[in-house]
Protein backbone atom coordinates (compact mmCIF):
# COMPACT_ATOMS: atom_id res chain seq x y z
CA UNK A 1 0.00 0.00 0.00
CA UNK A 2 2.86 2.51 1.10
CA UNK A 3 4.54 1.58 -2.59
CA UNK A 4 1.44 2.54 -4.53
CA UNK A 5 0.76 5.39 -2.85
CA UNK A 6 4.45 6.41 -3.24
CA UNK A 7 4.19 5.39 -6.53
CA UNK A 8 0.81 7.66 -7.09
CA UNK A 9 2.64 10.96 -5.50
CA UNK A 10 5.50 10.36 -8.04
CA UNK A 11 3.12 10.47 -11.18
CA UNK A 12 0.96 13.47 -9.83
CA UNK A 13 4.47 15.51 -8.90
CA UNK A 14 5.82 14.25 -12.31
CA UNK A 15 2.67 16.06 -13.99
CA UNK A 16 2.36 19.12 -11.85
CA UNK A 17 6.27 19.63 -12.77
CA UNK A 18 5.31 18.95 -16.27
CA UNK A 19 2.62 21.34 -16.11
CA UNK A 20 4.47 24.17 -14.60
CA UNK A 21 7.02 23.82 -16.93
CA UNK A 22 4.77 24.32 -19.81
CA UNK A 23 2.93 27.11 -17.95
CA UNK A 24 6.19 29.18 -17.59
CA UNK A 25 7.05 28.38 -21.19
CA UNK A 26 3.51 29.97 -21.84
CA UNK A 27 4.57 32.20 -19.98
CA UNK A 28 7.74 32.95 -21.80
CA UNK A 29 6.06 32.85 -25.26
CA UNK A 30 3.57 35.25 -24.23
CA UNK A 31 6.05 37.47 -23.04
CA UNK A 32 8.11 37.02 -26.14
CA UNK A 33 5.29 37.70 -28.50
CA UNK A 34 4.26 40.75 -26.57
CA UNK A 35 7.57 42.04 -26.71
CA UNK A 36 7.68 41.32 -30.41
CA UNK A 37 4.36 43.33 -31.22
CA UNK A 38 5.95 46.26 -29.17
CA UNK A 39 8.79 46.35 -31.11
CA UNK A 40 6.83 45.84 -34.43
CA UNK A 41 3.98 48.29 -33.62
CA UNK A 42 6.93 50.80 -32.43
CA UNK A 43 8.84 50.28 -35.19
CA UNK A 44 6.26 50.79 -37.48
CA UNK A 45 5.46 54.00 -35.94
CA UNK A 46 8.71 55.29 -36.73
CA UNK A 47 8.75 54.24 -40.20
CA UNK A 48 5.54 56.02 -40.22
CA UNK A 49 6.54 59.07 -38.89
CA UNK A 50 10.14 58.63 -40.95
CA UNK A 51 7.49 58.44 -44.26
CA UNK A 52 5.54 61.92 -43.12
CA UNK A 53 8.72 63.67 -42.17
CA UNK A 54 10.41 62.93 -45.66
CA UNK A 55 7.02 63.63 -47.08
CA UNK A 56 7.57 66.82 -46.07
CA UNK A 57 10.78 67.31 -46.89
CA UNK A 58 10.14 66.63 -50.90
CA UNK A 59 7.36 69.07 -50.91
CA UNK A 60 9.68 71.55 -49.19
CA UNK A 61 12.29 70.70 -51.60
CA UNK A 62 10.15 71.12 -54.50
CA UNK A 63 9.64 74.94 -53.15
CA UNK A 64 13.00 76.17 -52.76
CA UNK A 65 14.32 78.73 -55.21
CA UNK A 66 18.31 79.63 -55.41
CA UNK A 67 18.77 83.38 -56.03
CA UNK A 68 22.26 83.65 -56.17
CA UNK A 69 23.90 80.68 -54.54
CA UNK A 70 23.27 77.10 -55.53
CA UNK A 71 25.21 75.18 -53.20
CA UNK A 72 23.19 71.46 -51.56
CA UNK A 73 20.02 71.70 -50.31
CA UNK A 74 20.63 73.68 -47.44
CA UNK A 75 20.96 77.19 -49.21
CA UNK A 76 17.49 77.33 -51.00
CA UNK A 77 14.80 79.65 -50.08
CA UNK A 78 11.38 79.01 -49.77
CA UNK A 79 9.50 81.88 -51.57
CA UNK A 80 6.60 83.42 -48.89
CA UNK A 81 4.16 86.08 -50.70
CA UNK A 82 2.46 89.39 -49.52
CA UNK A 83 4.93 90.53 -47.22
CA UNK A 84 5.47 93.59 -45.46
CA UNK A 85 8.51 93.95 -43.59
CA UNK A 86 10.93 94.75 -46.78
CA UNK A 87 14.70 95.54 -45.71
CA UNK A 88 16.10 98.91 -47.34
CA UNK A 89 17.73 97.39 -50.59
CA UNK A 90 19.50 100.97 -50.49
CA UNK A 91 22.08 100.32 -47.55
CA UNK A 92 25.41 97.78 -47.25
CA UNK A 93 24.82 94.58 -45.99
CA UNK A 94 28.14 93.79 -43.84
CA UNK A 95 27.61 90.33 -42.21
CA UNK A 96 30.39 88.70 -41.06
CA UNK A 97 30.28 85.00 -40.24
CA UNK A 98 32.01 82.62 -37.69
CA UNK A 99 32.69 79.29 -39.40
CA UNK A 100 33.73 76.43 -37.03
CA UNK A 101 32.30 73.20 -37.96
CA UNK A 102 33.46 70.67 -40.58
CA UNK A 103 30.84 67.76 -41.87
CA UNK A 104 31.25 64.30 -40.23
CA UNK A 105 33.06 62.09 -42.11
CA UNK A 106 29.85 60.24 -42.76
CA UNK A 107 28.67 63.06 -45.12
CA UNK A 108 32.25 64.15 -46.05
CA UNK A 109 31.42 64.51 -49.24
CA UNK A 110 28.53 66.63 -49.03
CA UNK A 111 29.33 70.54 -49.11
CA UNK A 112 30.40 72.02 -45.85
CA UNK A 113 26.89 72.82 -43.81
CA UNK A 114 28.11 75.69 -42.11
CA UNK A 115 28.73 77.01 -45.92
CA UNK A 116 25.97 75.91 -47.52
CA UNK A 117 24.35 78.07 -44.72
CA UNK A 118 25.78 80.72 -45.49
CA UNK A 119 25.10 80.61 -48.77
CA UNK A 120 21.35 80.11 -47.35
CA UNK A 121 21.51 83.16 -45.83
CA UNK A 122 22.89 85.14 -48.54
CA UNK A 123 20.11 84.08 -50.63
CA UNK A 124 17.48 84.73 -48.07
CA UNK A 125 19.05 88.52 -48.58
CA UNK A 126 18.45 88.45 -52.45
CA UNK A 127 15.07 87.14 -52.26
CA UNK A 128 14.04 89.53 -50.09
CA UNK A 129 14.69 92.33 -52.72
CA UNK A 130 18.44 93.07 -51.31
CA UNK A 131 20.81 93.75 -54.57
CA UNK A 132 23.86 91.45 -54.58
CA UNK A 133 26.22 94.17 -54.81
CA UNK A 134 25.17 95.46 -51.63
CA UNK A 135 25.79 92.19 -49.77
CA UNK A 136 29.25 92.17 -48.04
CA UNK A 137 29.99 88.79 -46.78
CA UNK A 138 33.58 88.08 -44.39
CA UNK A 139 33.63 84.53 -43.50
CA UNK A 140 36.27 83.85 -40.33
CA UNK A 141 37.34 80.25 -40.17
CA UNK A 142 38.80 78.43 -37.28
CA UNK A 143 38.46 74.92 -35.41
CA UNK A 144 37.62 71.85 -38.00
CA UNK A 145 35.94 73.98 -40.27
CA UNK A 146 39.57 74.84 -41.40
CA UNK A 147 39.48 71.30 -42.98
CA UNK A 148 36.73 72.31 -45.63
CA UNK A 149 38.78 75.20 -47.09
CA UNK A 150 41.88 72.48 -48.05
CA UNK A 151 42.89 72.66 -51.71
CA UNK A 152 42.11 69.31 -53.21
CA UNK A 153 45.25 67.75 -52.90
CA UNK A 154 45.38 68.45 -49.34
CA UNK A 155 41.35 66.67 -49.22
CA UNK A 156 42.33 64.03 -50.89
CA UNK A 157 45.52 63.14 -48.67
CA UNK A 158 42.96 63.41 -45.52
CA UNK A 159 39.66 61.66 -46.94
CA UNK A 160 40.41 60.65 -50.36
CA UNK A 161 37.82 62.74 -52.26
CA UNK A 162 38.05 66.18 -54.10
CA UNK A 163 36.74 68.93 -51.90
CA UNK A 164 33.09 69.49 -52.48
CA UNK A 165 33.28 72.62 -51.21
CA UNK A 166 35.43 74.46 -53.63
CA UNK A 167 32.76 75.59 -56.28
CA UNK A 168 30.66 77.36 -53.61
CA UNK A 169 33.95 78.73 -52.60
CA UNK A 170 34.86 80.23 -55.72
CA UNK A 171 31.07 81.60 -56.08
CA UNK A 172 31.46 83.24 -52.49
CA UNK A 173 34.42 84.56 -54.20
CA UNK A 174 33.07 85.97 -57.32
CA UNK A 175 30.32 87.69 -54.52
CA UNK A 176 33.66 89.51 -53.12
CA UNK A 177 33.68 87.71 -49.78
CA UNK A 178 36.74 87.49 -47.84
CA UNK A 179 37.80 84.27 -46.08
CA UNK A 180 39.93 84.59 -43.21
CA UNK A 181 41.29 81.83 -41.19
CA UNK A 182 42.19 81.18 -37.71
CA UNK A 183 46.61 81.18 -37.44
CA UNK A 184 45.86 79.34 -33.35
CA UNK A 185 44.36 76.97 -34.81
CA UNK A 186 45.95 76.39 -38.10
CA UNK A 187 49.20 75.46 -36.26
CA UNK A 188 46.86 73.13 -33.31
CA UNK A 189 45.50 71.08 -36.23
CA UNK A 190 49.03 70.53 -38.04
CA UNK A 191 47.57 72.19 -41.29
CA UNK A 192 49.87 74.08 -43.71
CA UNK A 193 49.19 77.34 -45.07
CA UNK A 194 49.97 75.84 -48.58
CA UNK A 195 46.74 72.85 -47.85
CA UNK A 196 44.54 75.59 -48.33
CA UNK A 197 42.77 76.96 -51.28
CA UNK A 198 43.94 80.64 -52.81
CA UNK A 199 42.86 83.63 -51.47
CA UNK A 200 42.91 82.53 -47.69
CA UNK A 201 43.80 84.93 -45.50
CA UNK A 202 46.26 84.24 -42.28
CA UNK A 203 45.06 86.02 -38.71
CA UNK A 204 47.09 85.23 -35.88
CA UNK A 205 43.74 84.25 -34.76
CA UNK A 206 39.98 84.29 -35.45
CA UNK A 207 39.39 86.58 -31.92
CA UNK A 208 41.08 90.07 -33.26
CA UNK A 209 39.57 88.85 -36.73
CA UNK A 210 35.96 88.95 -35.50
CA UNK A 211 36.52 91.71 -33.07
CA UNK A 212 37.91 94.26 -35.43
CA UNK A 213 35.00 93.63 -38.11
CA UNK A 214 32.10 93.76 -35.62
CA UNK A 215 33.83 97.32 -34.67
CA UNK A 216 33.60 97.89 -38.45
CA UNK A 217 29.99 97.49 -38.50
CA UNK A 218 29.65 93.67 -39.64
CA UNK A 219 27.05 92.35 -38.04
CA UNK A 220 28.13 88.72 -36.67
CA UNK A 221 26.25 85.44 -37.61
CA UNK A 222 28.03 82.30 -36.42
CA UNK A 223 27.31 79.11 -38.53
CA UNK A 224 27.48 75.56 -36.95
Amino acid sequence: MQKLLLSCFAIVAFFYASSQTVNVDSLRNAKRDSTLRALIHADSVKVEKEFAAKEKEDKMDALLIYPLLKGGKGSGVVPVKNLVEIPDPNIDYKILFELTSNNPDSVIKEINYSLDEIARIINLHVASGIPAKRIIPVIVIHAAGINAFKNNEAFQKKYKIDNPSIPLINDLKKLGAKFIVCGQAMTWLEIKPEELLPDIRLSLTAQTAVTQYQLKGYVLRAVW
